[in-house]
């Protein structure tokens, strides 16, 4: 597949599936590419193969505990119609997605559907889906998947003045959060109380995410840490609601979507963190889990990328991080066998 085509702007996805293969994801023009793990921890992938799917405005995927991704996105509309959600499943790995179907919209007036931004969903301990939808400076509507399969109609959540950048996240436990950048240095949030519960309103939270760099993570039974690039100064920080914010110094700017990983390293509970600083070089680093403000050592891990990489752990729990080149090929690097996060040289695949 030509590397011209990829939207590498967006960067890579990684996932890792029930099967303990890692998928990797891109966008492209004709579609999505996509490659396999050949096996559980190898060093050989199949790929990249090409998936049909709609032209999207904007593109999301989820995961669930039971491994199945969840691919969501806002398809593009031609001159008479409104941009509605699409969503389709991958129940194994380097298997056919299910069919694209409709999850529709919850704006009537046209120029409301226009100025949607990118969606965000998470999946409950059911495996039921909740998407979120908003508009540029208007306020976010949910629509949960039924136990039956069906789709209720959207509900509104009451906020308003939505910006770029929204993320959800499910807790152990099964409790979805959700964040929305908004104006005047504030970001709105909402949690379940109940799994697959509504959406409950809780305080703001004072930050400014530049769009697209919001990322979160359960660090905690239930609790929820977010990192984010400052709109001011680009600085990398890290928030727990109700803490401190916590900058993470020695990163300099971040170029696009924060990438987070909580695994263990040399059997400390620890996360770890990757980004693209504006030059296209990909820093890493990695502290104890909540124990941000100990200091971060951010180092460049050799390698530039088109676009924002992407962490996951694989099946022997090795730190595995996918990078995009300038022409759209996939570059994976691999935990290497010493102690801490050393990572070994990237390879094409």
């Amino acid at each position: 597949m030509a590397g011209k085509h990829v939207l590498s702007a967006q960067g890579a996805r990684l996932f890792l599936g029930r099967d303990h293969r890692l998928t990797a994801f891109a966008r492209a023009e004709e579609g999505l590419l996509r490659w396999t793990q050949s096996a559980p921890g190898a060093s050989v992938w199949d790929g990249p193969e090409l998936i049909a799917s709609p032209r999207f405005l904007h593109f999301g995927m989820a995961q669930g505990a039971d491994g199945f991704l969840h691919f969501f996105g806002v398809r593009a509309a031609g001159a008479t119609d409104l941009p509605v959600v699409v969503h389709a499943v991958q129940y194994q790995t380097g298997r056919p997605l299910t069919r694209w179907h409709a999850v529709g919209t919850p704006y009537k007036d046209a120029e409301q559907a226009r100025s949607v931004l990118q969606p965000a969903a998470a999946l409950g301990p059911s495996g039921r889906l909740h998407l979120f939808l908003a508009r540029s400076g208007g306020g976010v509507s949910v629509r949960h998947e039924a136990a039956d399969g069906g789709w209720p109609a959207w509900r509104g959540l009451r906020g308003q003045l939505s910006q770029e950048g929204m993320v959800a996240a499910t807790s152990a436990s099964g409790l979805v959060e959700l964040l929305v950048p908004a104006g005047n240095g504030r970001a709105m949030r909402w949690r379940q109380d109940t799994p697959d519960g509504e959406m409950t309103r809780c305080p703001n939270i004072h930050i400014a995410p530049a769009p697209g760099t919001l990322a979160v993570l359960e660090t905690a039974p239930d609790r929820m840490t977010y990192y984010w690039s400052d709109a001011a100064t680009g600085t990398v920080l890290a928030h727990r609601p109700g803490e401190w914010i916590i900058p993470l110094g020695g990163a300099g700017e971040s170029d696009g979507r924060i990438s987070v990983l909580r695994t263990a390293l040399d059997g400390y509970d620890c996360t770890v963190l990757a980004h693209r600083a504006p030059t296209g070089d990909v820093m890493l680093a990695a502290c104890a889990t909540e124990n941000e403000a100990a200091g971060l050592w951010w180092a460049p891990t050799g390698e530039r990328s088109a676009g924002p990489p992407a962490l996951a752990a694989d099946a022997y729990g090795r730190v595995v991080v996918a990078t995009l080149d300038g022409s759209g090929r996939l570059r994976i690097a691999r935990q290497a066998e010493e102690p801490g996060l050393v990572m070994g040289p990237a390879v094409h695949v």
